[in-house]
């Protein structure tokens, strides 16, 4: 039963990802040219899974798949293609099939289509647009980069406020230029400033001659062109909005934000965050060159030798010590790594705190009181496995008591780190996530072989 359950598992994740056949299967239908068969296989495909493709593969056979493929390329494939190689593609396609594949897109996204382009690309895709949608993203354009004016879409379902059911419903059905996708219906003043919505749900369940003001959400928020897009995507989270209407600085409505734009930035905050953890900047991608990504990644490995040199330093005063006691070379690695991996778990939680704003100034001295208590008791608990282990190992319980001292200090000295040194560089107004590892691993491997190899010195020679 249980072997049945995760091959059904297995199978239902495989329905979410390109199976290496199916890739298989186009890269030989673009080595042979075949046209028609790479049309019949990609096809079916979503828009999302035929953008993963263009990613994943080679930049030669990606070149090949758009020279006989990419004239049957559409706006919603460039819009989930990463932004490494957006230009690329773009660059790629006939100047007519660029056209076509803009015109259909909301404004949001060709805004989030160009606005890393160049100014040439820019001009080429407005061109593609006809005076009132150039307008629109042209208006879009004119805001901060992450900024919720970036990120709303222009075109807004919206009624006036004495508006009754029936009335919308007869509007709603007449209009040709609805958004694809929408899910409130937003109320406006005279002043066009927008002062409720009404989901289609509502709408479609009230009897007709119910007015829209007596049947809006209980929960109505406007966010302001100029806030931050992590701000914006927080409020969605938080208070589980589905759109939410963008006034500018009179209030007057401009645009709106839905869930599916909030979350991609939620999204992609979370992205960045681990990849700065990790040190290999916050716009890797696998459709990266070897040169960008040695460029990415040089600076923070060079960081990184930088603080092993102070590590070494540290090293180097014990010299005596060392050349005395051999053991101490072999246990000294222990004690780094230890203090390391605690430091990272208590940096992790950390960072995903604040970003989520869990930790705040109500509560952060609880947690570094926890953290703190936590990191003791670790080095409690590690200080006799290790103690016991260096005493039988090398016959000298002195040297299962230091190795056991120095375990406590740097497990403490590593909760300690892992969750004040973010907060700092958060206070500083610096992302917490860019170079809180470096710091805190710096931290651990200075103190605890300053620990060890100090106690042993004083305990044992």
């Amino acid at each position: 039963m249980a072997e049945a359950l995760a091959e059904e598992t297995e199978r239902e994740e495989e329905d979410y990802r390109l199976s290496g056949e199916l890739v298989e299967e186009i890269l030989d239908a673009v080595e042979q040219e075949d046209a028609d068969r790479l049309s019949e296989l990609l096809e079916p495909l979503h828009a999302a899974d035929i953008a993963d493709l263009i990613e994943q593969v080679s930049g030669h056979e990606r070149r090949e798949i758009l020279r006989l493929w990419g004239r049957q390329i559409d706006g919603e494939i460039l819009t989930e293609i990463d932004e490494g190689i957006r230009e690329e593609v773009l660059a790629s396609l006939p100047p007519e099939v660029l056209a076509d594949a803009v015109r259909e897109l909301d404004s949001d996204d060709v805004v989030d289509l160009i606005e890393d382009l160049e100014e040439p690309q820019q001009e080429a895709i407005l061109g593609a647009l006809d005076e009132t949608d150039r307008a629109a993203v042209e208006k879009s354009l004119g805001y901060p980069e992450y900024s919720a004016g970036r990120l709303m879409q222009r075109e807004v379902v919206t009624a006036p406020e004495h508006w009754t059911v029936g009335e919308t419903i007869d509007f709603l059905r007449k209009a040709k230029w609805l958004p694809d996708q929408f899910y409130h219906v937003t109320l406006v003043d005279p002043g066009h400033h927008p002062v409720g919505n009404v989901t289609l749900g509502r709408i479609l369940s009230a009897p007709r001659a119910s007015k829209l003001i007596e049947i809006c959400e209980e929960e109505f928020r406007k966010i302001s062109a100029y806030q931050d897009e992590g701000d914006v995507a927080y409020a969605f989270n938080q208070y589980h909005l589905i759109s939410a209407p963008v006034v500018d600085e009179d209030d007057r409505l401009v645009g709106v934000i839905t869930i599916d734009d909030a979350m991609s930035v939620l999204d992609e905050e979370h992205e960045e965050d681990i990849l700065r953890l990790a040190g290999v900047g916050d716009e890797s991608a696998i459709s990266d060159t070897v040169l960008e990504t040695v460029r990415q990644r040089l600076p923070w490995l060079f960081i990184n030798l930088l603080t092993a040199i102070l590590a070494s330093a540290v090293i180097s005063i014990f010299e005596g010590t060392i050349q005395q006691l051999v053991a101490l070379a072999v246990l000294m690695p222990i004690v780094a790594s230890m203090g390391g991996n605690a430091g990272t778990q208590t940096l992790t939680v950390a960072v995903r705190a604040l970003a989520t704003r869990d930790l705040t100034d109500s509560n952060v001295w609880r947690v570094v009181r926890r953290e703190t208590i936590v990191g003791l008791l670790n080095g409690l608990a590690f200080a006799v496995v290790m103690g016991a282990v260096a005493a039988f190992w090398f016959s000298g319980a002195q040297l299962g008591i230091v190795i056991g001292l120095a375990m406590v200090i740097n497990l403490v000295v590593a909760a300690l780190s892992g969750i004040l040194i973010p907060l700092a560089l958060e206070k500083l107004g610096a992302d917490p996530a860019l170079a809180s590892g470096t710091f805190v691993t710096t931290m651990t491997d200075v103190v605890g072989f300053f620990a060890f190899l100090g106690l042993a010195s004083v305990v044992l020679l």
